[in-house]
């Protein structure tokens, strides 16, 4: 029933109960379109939210990946410069040392590295190359990286060792004055025969400073015979030096002497003509011109 006032008539309409029925089952219907509608599009919308924060990562992940590759590079090529380098040390250690036969190669390579690194082995990366390919050659890396430490202390050893032996060898002069005999054949101011002169004799003033050579150990200081007061340091490996006629000796058996200290002072005992040093340099031994070792001018 519509009655629009008090003065109009009242009008009277007729809905059937299966109108109403389907009027009331769209009205459900269209609620649930509109429930299903809101639910796929939060569903969508949440989606795209994982989507982007997915893209970001992988943008993330790729600027990583690429920094890891463009590592992966730069250690390739260290690995390969310090290789090329290693390889020339040891070629110089073979003229200078042959015995150690450093030169033949770097310590055995670990397993699964095969052959030493050249300029490709390492830094040929693609831009498309899996994580599992790089994560093989971080691995390759790694044991090469191990077996260039292993042969770089090698080489270590060996240069401490020859660091040792410059510090051994008698380089300088035990003391300043006039070479008035050489090493080698000469005539014997007692006896005027020609005889063999296993040193050096050098005429200084009396009391002059005789100084160690090089670094060593005294192993004799007193008389011996004809050659007066004399001092015999060992410089390790088969180098020995022998200082005679001496007029005075400032160290003892056992000291430890370094290159440049005052051992001895110029004399004329024993069987002399005047003061002087009687200097030798045995290797092994074996009487060597002294004019060898000593480097100064």
């Amino acid at each position: 029933m519509l009655i629009a006032d008090h003065n109009s008539p009242v009008r009277r309409f007729n809905v059937s109960r299966s109108l109403i029925l389907q009027v009331g089952g769209g009205v459900l219907l269209m609620a649930g379109l509109a429930l299903g509608a809101t639910l796929h599009y939060f569903q969508v919308a949440r989606d795209a939210a994982e989507n982007r924060i997915l893209r970001e990562e992988n943008l993330t992940l790729r600027g990583q990946l690429k920094t890891v590759r463009e590592r992966i590079e730069h250690i390739g090529s260290t690995l390969d410069r310090v290789e090329r380098f290693d390889q020339k040390l040891r070629s110089i250690t073979l003229l200078s040392d042959p015995q150690r036969n450093l030169a033949m190669g770097p310590v055995e390579q670990a397993p699964g590295v095969g052959a030493p690194a050249t300029e490709t082995q390492f830094t040929e990366l693609t831009s498309m190359e899996s994580p599992k390919a790089l994560v093989g050659k971080l691995d390759r890396l790694s044991a090469e990286a191990t077996r260039q430490e292993q042969s770089l202390q090698e080489m270590q050893a060996y240069f401490q060792d020859q660091k040792s032996l410059l510090a051994s060898t008698p380089s300088i002069w035990p003391t300043r004055g006039w070479v008035t005999s050489d090493f080698g054949q000469r005539l014997d101011p007692y006896t005027a025969e020609r005889v063999t002169h296993a040193g050096m004799d050098i005429a200084a003033p009396h009391g002059k400073e005789v100084n160690a050579p090089s670094d060593g150990t005294v192993v004799f200081a007193g008389l011996e015979g004809g050659y007066g007061n004399v001092i015999v340091i060992d410089h390790g490996y088969g180098i020995k030096t022998r200082f005679g006629h001496l007029s005075k000796i400032l160290v003892k058996a056992g000291d430890r002497v370094k290159r440049g200290v005052p051992i001895a002072a110029v004399g004329n005992t024993g069987r002399s003509t005047g003061p002087h040093l009687h200097y030798e340099v045995r290797v092994n031994g074996i009487p060597q011109n002294p004019r060898k070792f000593i480097l100064e001018e």
